[in-house]
């Protein structure tokens, strides 16, 4: 029996297949794509155009001026994918600065390619986004079962959460910081995920792209709980970074400091890809603003509460 050939330029949609028992099937990856264990192995498709060693601030002028002169910030390796032969390549249409983008991947294979192939594009916004493209993928795949199967159980996770909560009352306002210099507020299905977890997101909105924030927004709004998840940065790369929140004006006197309840999160691994260890993101963020709730065992790896 023939075996497709996929190639996955997203770590969302990497982790989507191998969840659905397909990583036998991934001959190639992007340059991000780093879980489950073995997809390492698989050849890079895709590289940045953006240099290893920079900081946030080094990193958003970067991307800003590549942008600004219509480029890409990645590339797309056209002849290893050809090489590969792949049946189904898998990208996204959501930001142009998360991963390949669907025009970058056409415009990269077209007529180029020595046979058809099919391109599945991801544009999820919200939680419902997410796990419709694992149905998506899934059928794609000729999984549709254990697209099912899949979805059902990352259901039930969220609904454990939805029912703990139910009728809480206590519902602390909760500040995800997506980047630090400028500050960028988490959008997306961050807020959703927050209200799911029984806090209140403060400046961004459900279903929205993330907004540039400036600190003079974050101080008025006095969060009860502040939790830095920079998009792509492990806890301890965003360690190096966190003075930048420190040293501004006022930070002592915010609420979540007085209170002790400022978190850093792996924004690599969590919160930022749309896949199935969103529901793991959801799971975490409970366990922040409910720790009395929840337990899940995320803390240590997931997220630290960061000693001030």
């Amino acid at each position: 029996m023939y075996q497709q050939k996929i190639i996955s330029l997203l770590p969302s949609a990497t982790e989507i297949v191998c969840a659905l028992g397909l990583q036998d099937n991934l001959v190639g990856r992007s340059h991000e794509c780093d879980f489950p264990e073995g997809v390492a192995n698989l050849p890079v498709c895709t590289e940045a155009n953006i240099p290893d060693g920079l900081s946030s601030a080094e990193i958003d002028a970067k991307v800003k001026e590549i942008l600004s002169d219509a480029l890409s910030v990645y590339t797309v390796k056209k002849e290893v994918i050809k090489s590969l032969a792949p049946d189904v390549i898998i990208t996204q249409a959501q930001c142009e600065v998360c991963a390949v983008t669907l025009a970058e991947v056409e415009q990269a294979l077209e007529n180029y390619l020595d046979k058809p192939v099919q391109i599945i594009s991801l544009q999820p916004n919200s939680l419902n986004d997410i796990l419709a493209d694992i149905t998506t993928i899934a059928e794609a795949l000729g999984a549709t079962e254990a697209g099912e199967q899949l979805v059902e159980e990352l259901d039930e996770r969220v609904n454990i959460i939805r029912h703990k909560l139910k009728f809480m009352e206590n519902k602390p306002t909760v500040a995800c910081i997506e980047w630090l210099e400028p500050f960028i507020i988490s959008g997306n299905w961050v807020p959703e995920l927050v209200s799911i977890a029984g806090g209140v997101p403060v400046l961004a909105k459900a279903g929205k792209h993330s907004p540039y924030v400036e600190w003079g927004e974050i101080l008025a709004q006095d969060p009860e709980i502040i939790i830095l998840m920079p998009c792509g940065f492990s806890i301890e790369r965003t360690m190096r970074e966190v003075y930048l929140l420190l040293q501004q004006q006022g930070f002592n006197d915010l609420k979540a400091v007085k209170n002790n309840r400022v978190y850093i999160a792996d924004g690599n691994h969590y919160f930022n890809r749309p896949g199935p260890r969103i529901v793991d993101s959801l799971e975490i963020l409970a366990e922040i603003i409910h720790p009395k709730q929840f337990t899940f065992g995320n803390e240590g790896s997931g997220f630290i509460k960061f000693a001030l």
